[in-house]
């Protein structure tokens, strides 16, 4: 699997060259033509507008100049109409019904469609890496949609193992729910 990350020397700055902060990425190996995701893309914010630039720049070199992009407007605030890029302007568009609210579309001369996985900004760094990985691994046939549910329900199932959670929560004044026979006095 390919991960593609940029990370500054100790001393540089945390942007890259362009003034665009570091691109947090992970790409298919090259020439995998399997699975449903190219890979994964973990944005700073929900801000299209500032992220989209970044991301085009570090794709375009590997995969040819970038001519469109889609999202579902799902989880973003404001999908900007175009984004300009190097010197040109690239066309952002949205499918609410169509696109799997998860994945971000890109269109490109070259290379033809690539589907990323997007991970929420909020994710932390745990959860962002094995969706990173899930995403870019070539056997994984899953849609964004199922790796976010899946990683929900992981989240989930180990909040419920946490031992202790319940002792903490009665003595902080919750209490379990009694069993019926003693609701009802018999």
């Amino acid at each position: 699997m390919t991960v593609i990350t940029e990370r500054p020397p100790p001393a540089a700055p945390d942007v890259s060259p362009s003034g665009h902060p570091p691109v947090r990425l992970s790409l298919k190996p090259s020439g995998s033509q399997t699975g449903l995701l190219d890979g994964a893309w973990w944005p700073r914010s929900r801000d299209l507008a500032r992220e989209l630039p970044a991301l085009t720049e570090r794709l375009e070199p590997l995969w040819g100049r970038i001519t469109r992009i889609t999202v579902n407007p799902t989880h973003w605030p404001v999908v900007p109409r175009a984004i300009p890029t190097n010197g040109r302007v690239i066309k952002v568009g949205w499918f609410a019904d169509e696109q799997d609210p998860h994945q971000l579309l890109l269109l490109s001369y070259r290379v033809g469609r690539w589907d990323l996985l997007i991970v929420p900004p909020e994710t932390g760094a745990a959860a962002a890496a094995r969706l990173m990985d899930a995403a870019s691994d070539p056997h994984t046939a899953r849609t964004g949609s199922e790796l976010m549910g899946a990683e929900s329900a992981r989240h989930l199932a180990a909040e419920a193992d946490t031992p202790g959670r319940t002792e903490t929560w009665e003595a902080e004044g919750g209490a379990t729910a009694a069993p019926a026979s003693t609701l009802d006095g018999r």
